[in-house]
């Protein structure tokens, strides 16, 4: 059952409003000028996830994806304490195969849907990022840690493996000696040397953690619209294909970029030395 959460917020941005904000039970979802956040809403346990946060996380991401207004995505957790400390082990203590491999296959839509939203996704881990916390992180276009934060795939202490995705993106990201050592032995690292290995982009101040995922997102919107989505396509797409196959994607993309009216604007703000005004067509 859903829930109306109260409207304000802890994240510090501009003066504007919210122009919109769903009712979710786990999840607090604004938006403020371009940017959507979506924080995870369950302090008392880490900011588990369970089912109903599953959910709640699928309707604000199909949200901001549809929204024309919003050009980027923050993803964080409530407190400073935990961004995402794993899956909530109370239910995931009950569940029989069936149900196990459903709730697998839940997480990973989700993820695959943050993943290919077509538009950046920041996530701003302020704390424990273990289990799905680190999946839902890597599915994420980059990471920004802040220096407290801890990493993790402990689901072989469970008796389980990593079932949100964790066994194809981190071997994607950091390689796989790197990622099955991870898996395998199920340690914690700290955020420094999840940077040293490629599992973050940035290790930042606690305090510095939200202004520099907005910094990131405000620069990304300056660009083109539609070449924003179509490269974050391509490097999507292309990681799934040959390299042969990845530069003929590459070249489409190019071609459908250069017959926009972005591109000409671009080109002609270039040559013209002024800031370029797109409009995503």
């Amino acid at each position: 059952m859903m829930m109306v959460s109260p409207a304000a917020s802890s994240i510090k941005t501009s003066n504007l409003l919210p122009r919109a904000a769903l009712a979710l039970a786990n999840v607090k979802y604004e938006k403020k000028g371009s940017i959507a956040y979506v924080t995870v809403n369950r302090p008392k346990v880490l900011n588990a996830l369970n089912t109903p946060t599953w959910t709640d996380l699928q309707a604000a991401f199909e949200d901001a994806k549809a929204d024309a207004s919003v050009h980027g995505v923050i993803l964080t957790g409530t407190g400073d304490k935990a961004f995402i400390a794993g899956a909530d082990i109370s239910e995931l203590a009950h569940v029989d195969a069936y149900n196990a491999e459903e709730s697998s296959r839940l997480g990973q839509g989700v993820l695959d849907l943050v993943e290919n939203l077509g538009k950046p996704v920041v996530a701003a881990i302020n704390g424990f990022a273990l289990g799905g916390g680190c999946e839902t992180a890597m599915a994420c276009t980059m990471r920004i840690a802040a220096e407290h934060a801890k990493f993790g795939q402990p689901e072989v202490k469970l008796g389980l493996l990593p079932g949100g995705g964790g066994t194809q993106r981190l071997p994607r990201l950091v390689g796989k000696g790197r990622a099955l050592q991870l898996i395998l032995t199920g340690e914690t690292i700290a955020a420094q040397e999840a940077y040293r290995i490629g599992l973050v982009n940035e290790v930042v101040p606690a305090a510095s953690l939200i202004a520099r995922a907005e910094a990131i997102l405000k620069q990304i919107a300056a660009n083109a619209p539609i070449a924003v989505k179509f490269s974050l396509e391509a490097a999507n797409k292309g990681m799934d294909i040959s390299q042969a196959e990845g530069f003929a994607l590459e070249a489409s993309y190019f071609g459908i970029c250069a017959a926009t009216e972005d591109e000409k604007e671009g080109t002609s703000a270039f040559l013209e030395k002024r800031a370029p005004q797109f409009q995503g067509r």
